[in-house]
């Protein structure tokens, strides 16, 4: 200390000031900018990407959520909470070494086998017998969706290669052409199913 009493009076005032001033940017005008920016320029995403038909919210293409009976696709297992629930997005947590992990997929592809009628021996993706890590993922593989068409086009009365007409015009590239598989959106083929135009 040089003796002086009103020097570290000063030097907290510079720094409370420069907390503030960090605090204002940082926690309001950064973050107000950034929602500006993408409301402006994508809305939809930065909405959630909810997909809306007569003023009713149906779902996101951002969520996977559960869907049965056997007219419909149905999406990637789902060990978020009772499943799907965005509040609880996460894994399981258990490993390749792990006999829980070995029985459930055991149990899953059974039950794949049986509702697509499938033999007991034919291979199952492994998208539709494992959660994804945030246990919401709303696409699941071609070959998952190819697999459930017979199930489909039975229950609705369809012709096979009609449901494979709409898988093919959902279908998604890989993410910049090299990050992940081609896939489809669950509810947009189950709108598209429909007959729903979101």
């Amino acid at each position: 200390m040089t003796g002086k009493p009103n020097g570290w009076l000063a030097e907290l005032r510079t720094a409370a000031i420069a907390v503030l001033a960090l605090a204002a940017v940082v926690c309001g005008l950064y973050p107000a900018a950034i929602w500006a920016v993408a409301q402006g320029l994508f809305p939809g995403r930065a909405g959630g990407s909810l997909v809306v038909r007569d003023g009713s919210i149906l779902g996101s293409d951002l969520i996977g959520q559960k869907f049965s009976g056997p007219g419909f696709f149905h999406s990637r297992p789902s060990a978020a909470g009772e499943g799907y629930d965005a509040l609880r997005s996460g894994g399981s947590n258990l490993g390749p070494t792990s006999w829980a992990l070995a029985e459930e997929i055991s149990r899953r592809a059974a039950a794949y086998r049986e509702e697509n009628g499938l033999g007991p021996d034919e291979p199952v993706p492994a998208d539709a017998v494992t959660a994804s890590g945030s246990g919401l993922d709303p696409h699941i593989s071609l070959q998952n969706a190819e697999l459930q068409v017979r199930r489909i086009a039975r229950s609705r009365g369809w012709p096979e290669e009609a449901v494979r007409r709409l898988i093919a015009a959902h279908a998604e590239r890989r993410t910049l052409g090299i990050l992940g598989r081609p896939r489809v959106n669950v509810l947009r083929l189950n709108l598209a199913l429909e007959g729903l135009r979101p």
